[in-house]
């Protein structure tokens, strides 16, 4: 199960750019496209590499390491095969969040 956590207000990057998220053991690419929030997990299914600095054509994302391409809204690699883990992001009252699984503690 899903839970929506509060995103501070200071960690959603502007429209075109991107920041890294550290949130309950998880580390987080969000990209702000056209407006429109993304999270992905910043570490590419593939190898590990970091997906943070990526290329990003639209919402298709080039891990620099390998160049595989990975959508943005489903986490599936074009052509098939791997899929990145995505998170949601929506508002809630007004407020930025982000749905990460609950933690089994």
């Amino acid at each position: 199960m899903n839970c929506p956590t509060d995103l501070p207000a200071a960690s959603i990057p502007g429209p075109g750019s991107r920041t890294l998220l550290r949130l309950q053991g998880k580390t987080i690419a969000l990209f702000n496209v056209d407006g429109m929030l993304y999270a992905i997990d910043d570490a590419c299914p593939h190898a590990g590499g970091s997906l943070l600095t990526g290329k990003l054509d639209g919402r298709m994302l080039q891990c620099p390491a390998h160049g595989l391409k990975f959508d943005l809204a489903t986490g599936c690699m074009r052509g098939g095969g791997l899929a990145a883990t995505i998170y949601t992001v929506a508002w809630i009252n007004n407020r930025p969040t982000i749905a990460l699984p609950a933690s089994n503690s």
